[in-house]
């Protein structure tokens, strides 16, 4: 079943551009977007999306927004936006990232189960090249560079590596991408 997924933002070009990237995706049925938060409470209550995607700036209070349900909040960032605030969300989809890297975190992000009918613990390619670079001292910003990616897609797959793992220390990440032989003790040398 596909995912339901609403935008709120207020450029038009964007608001397009995601549009593109993601109409036709299997993944995703993208519902009709909003440009202001004037109608966000009744639009959320009418077409009860899955994944939520949002200017940051537009909002103060995400929990609220969030409500009782399941849907993921997840911050379209094209901005400085503080480090704190993009905790609160379920990723960050910075608009410089590649359509693949978009749809993996809006797919990351997602309340869904996957087809087996479990929550999927398992981490993404991404996820495993994020983790093994950060168990080898990298900081977010020579991780990104690696991989070709923004710093907010690196603070996003940290997140979902230790929502999926349960671990929250560099240390404990590191002994888990050994004791899963994704590294080697002469990789950390």
């Amino acid at each position: 079943m596909k995912q339901r997924l609403l935008i709120v933002e207020p450029s038009e070009l964007i608001i397009e551009g995601l549009k593109s990237i993601l109409d036709g995706q299997i993944r995703f049925k993208v519902l009709e977007p909003e440009m202001t938060i004037d109608r966000l409470e009744e639009r959320l209550v009418g077409s009860r999306p899955d994944i939520l995607l949002i200017n940051p700036t537009l909002v103060e209070n995400v929990a609220r927004l969030r409500g009782e349900g399941s849907m993921a909040v997840v911050a379209l960032v094209y901005q400085y936006v503080e480090r704190d605030v993009l905790k609160n969300y379920d990723g960050v989809v910075d608009i410089r990232d590649s359509r693949a890297v978009i749809i993996e975190t809006l797919a990351q992000a997602s309340p869904g189960e996957n087809e087996s009918g479990k929550s999927n613990y398992e981490l993404t390619k991404r996820e495993t090249a994020v983790l093994v670079q950060l168990a080898q001292g990298k900081t977010n910003k020579e991780i990104a560079d690696a991989l070709n990616v923004s710093v907010h897609t690196v603070i996003s797959h940290r997140k979902n590596i230790t929502h999926k793992t349960g671990i929250k220390s560099v240390a404990g990440l590191t002994v888990y991408a050994m004791l899963n032989n994704l590294i080697d003790e002469s990789a950390l040398l």
